[in-house]
């Protein structure tokens, strides 16, 4: 019953990747609101064997082009919110099934949180809960465009729907936070989350009901719970285990560059040692802290070109640059065209 552990930062998708699980429940929602499923499967090299394998993961921007056609074909722009309604507990693997498992709704969804890293990686960031607040927040991807919007929706309903199933309850929620920009669905949304929802916000993230945050759920299993955890944390430890020094700073600076490159003291901090100290372990793996901040901005700039429609005005604030002249300079530098040249040169090889 092993989810297989991801390779390392280095060996995949600079921008995240995501298991098939996630993709599944996407296909069911477009088919359900009337999508051609034979030719987003076609088009997007989804055959049955890939669907059926627990281990197998797509990139994240191939992902959010899959979401971007069914939505285009069924002309549902709250299509989202429909993969949220079709989400199980199963759907989020082994993670759901542990958070199922658990005593409170509360205790349900931190458990899916905390192991959301089986299932999908992000350099954008990682989702995170805090019961002080009963806030499960879903970090930002700005800047949001007609291929994300559906990201954020999906994972608000989906878990909302995992609350719901949980618990037997429908209104569960106190309010929805959405960072994006009204897109003029603002009903459908209040309507659906049964609550306040308010676009514009300073973040994404649903706020659930008091009494809902310690409702116990319907299939708690105390036994099963914890050894379904003790799976996770195996799991999550194994996904950890390969990597280096070098891998963790990489995985921290990817979030931190919006706008501005992180400080070696800033990672050091985020660490848990001392800049010094962590500038001797990097050099014990024959490296450095500008070495790793070019790498790493190098293969993220590689791919957003590469895979995505993003302003290269706005790949270069995601990259940490301080203007797009500079993120034009280094791009020739690591590959001896610009960036937009670069680009139209991959659609025509397409």
């Amino acid at each position: 019953m092993s989810e297989q552990p991801s390779p390392t930062p280095s060996s995949r998708n600079a921008l995240g990747n995501i298991s098939v699980l996630h993709a599944s429940v996407l296909l069911r929602a477009a088919a359900a609101e009337g999508a051609d499923i034979d030719l987003l499967t076609k088009n997007f090299r989804l055959g049955r064997e890939t669907l059926d394998s627990a281990a197998a993961r797509i990139s994240i921007p191939r992902f959010m082009r899959l979401g971007h056609a069914a939505i285009a074909q069924t002309g549902n722009r709250a299509l989202g919110l429909r993969i949220g309604a079709l989400t199980r507990p199963v759907d989020a693997g082994i993670a759901g099934l542990a958070g199922q498992s658990a005593q409170t709704a509360g205790e349900a969804l931190s458990t899916l949180i905390r192991y959301s890293l089986l299932t999908s990686q992000n350099s954008r960031g990682t989702p995170s809960i805090s019961a002080e607040n009963r806030q499960a927040r879903f970090y930002s991807i700005r800047p949001y465009n007609d291929f994300n919007f559906f990201v954020v929706d999906s994972v608000l309903a989906a878990w909302t729907q995992f609350v719901r199933n949980v618990t037997g309850q429908y209104e569960v929620l106190d309010q929805v936070t959405i960072e994006y920009p009204s897109i003029g669905q603002d009903e459908l949304f209040e309507s659906w989350f049964r609550c306040p929802v308010h676009f514009g916000a300073a973040e994404n993230g649903i706020t659930l009901k008091a009494d809902t945050w310690g409702h116990p759920t319907l299939q708690a299993q105390a036994a099963m719970h914890e050894k379904l955890v003790e799976f996770c944390e195996r799991e999550l430890q194994q996904i950890r285990k390969g990597w280096t020094t070098g891998d963790r700073v990489k995985h921290l600076l990817t979030p931190l560059f919006r706008g501005e490159s992180p400080s070696l003291e800033t990672i050091a901090g985020k660490l848990g040692v001392a800049p010094w100290t962590l500038q001797r372990l990097l050099a014990a793996e024959g490296t450095g802290f500008r070495e790793l901040v070019d790498e790493t901005r190098k293969q993220l700039a590689r791919d957003y070109i590469r895979e995505t429609e993003t302003a290269l005005s706005e790949i270069a604030w995601l990259l940490g640059f301080a203007n797009p002249a500079a993120f034009h300079k280094a791009y020739r530098r690591w590959f001896d065209i610009s960036p937009g040249e670069h680009r139209n040169r991959l659609k025509t090889e397409r």
